[in-house]
């Protein structure tokens, strides 16, 4: 499963269910966006405020080194999770009560990050980590449990999320596949996260939305993970604020990568790539798409969004079928609004939230139709006799 961290990270064990930290498997970074050497670093004014008030160790547990060796059984390589670029991620056992370190197998599992001493952007991405997630809590984003902060080390507890990254069971051959309401779902859930983060006063972007970032747990119920790109938006009049561009090729937001002006809306932009994602069950970027690894998901699919009949080439083969066609159109127009050029065209994600909700529960409304029709008409037949008579 995945508190994803760094910014581009490996995979470490390939089965499904596991904590994987896979920004990008291959370890390759061309596909961030570097730094501009020009731009002012940021990272947030709740940063200095937050870690130099005491009123954080009422929100988390401070873990000692020892505390988290003894959980991690000293960090161990068959307890390794994933390896990303600014850190490692270890699975660990805690006591569910006292949150002190507990056997292999007892308690509860928790998710250990931790950072790479010699990472200068790791370390900011640490305390954005624990300024935002040690004050946020919501239930459609990864719960952060506690840190330890002693010399060089840096490290975060997270909750364990067993069912993975929504990227692993979109794009990870030999992973079950995943139903069309499954995906319907992850996006409310992803969709209510981003809305509760950019309707706080605070108006944090989140700035690194991605399929890697999306975890899943047990019922496959969403959560945003690695807060460590986020930051405040703009406040007042302002339409936006100047910063760093940082993100991944394929999710950022056009006229965030060419001026490095960030806004919500950015978030809106990523979102939308995220969509067609679950749609097409292709990558951001990939060399599935026809114009190879050089074209991205948005580039190939645009010109089949914007016609009813068009659209459903783009969906992902895979499903056989097994979506309602109006849903699945209304998803995909929800998505070109998202991914419109001009910022200013994009909806709020309050407003993408409300209508993939209403989409959810025509879904729902239509499966239960189904099922009852079924149980009236074909009342001897099993779930599996009518799968397989579709």
């Amino acid at each position: 499963m995945g508190l994803c961290l760094g910014k581009s990270a490996k995979l470490a064990h390939a089965s499904s269910g596991q904590f994987s930290d896979n920004k990008h498997t291959d370890g390759n970074t061309e596909n961030k966006y570097p730094a501009s050497s020009n731009q002012q670093n940021h990272s947030g004014s709740l940063c200095s405020v937050l870690l130099a008030s005491k009123g954080l160790s009422s929100n988390l547990k401070s873990f000692t080194l020892t505390d988290l060796k003894t959980a991690t059984r000293n960090f161990r390589s068959d307890s390794l999770l994933g390896e990303g670029g600014f850190g490692y991620v270890f699975k660990g056992w805690i006591d569910e009560q006292t949150f002190a370190p507990s056997k292999p197998g007892t308690g509860m599992v928790v998710a250990v990050k931790k950072l790479k001493p010699e990472s200068f952007q790791g370390h900011r991405e640490w305390l954005t980590e624990v300024n935002y997630l040690g004050l946020l809590h919501h239930e459609n984003l990864v719960k952060l449990i506690g840190y330890c902060s002693e010399s060089e080390n840096k490290l975060l507890v997270y909750e364990y999320m067993p069912k993975g990254s929504l990227e692993n069971h979109l794009f990870r051959k030999g992973v079950q596949l995943m139903p069309w309401a499954i995906r319907l779902r992850i996006a409310v859930d992803v969709a209510r996260g981003l809305s509760f983060l950019h309707s706080l006063d605070a108006n944090v972007i989140y700035r690194d939305l991605k399929a890697s970032n999306v975890l899943l747990d047990s019922d496959f119920n969403a959560k945003l993970s690695d807060f460590g790109l986020a930051r405040e938006g703009p406040k007042g009049d302002r339409t936006h604020v100047s910063t760093r561009v940082l993100g991944t090729r394929g999710y950022a937001a056009p006229e965030y990568v060419a001026t490095g002006h960030l806004s919500p809306k950015s978030d809106v932009y990523s979102f939308g790539v995220v969509l067609l994602e679950l749609l097409s069950g292709k990558r951001a970027t990939g060399d599935e798409n026809a114009g190879g690894a050089e074209e991205t998901l948005v580039d190939w699919a645009k010109p089949f969004l914007s016609d009813s009949r068009k659209m459903l080439r783009i969906m992902d083969s895979r499903l056989g079928g097994q979506y309602s066609k109006k849903g699945a159109q209304a998803t995909a127009a929800l998505a070109l609004r998202c991914l419109d050029v001009d910022s200013k065209n994009r909806p709020p994600m309050t407003e993408v939230f409300s209508a993939l909700e209403q989409l959810q529960a025509s879904n729902n409304s239509a499966r239960m139709l189904e099922n009852t029709m079924n149980d009236k008409f074909f009342p001897c037949r099993t779930t599996r006799d009518i799968g397989q008579s579709r």
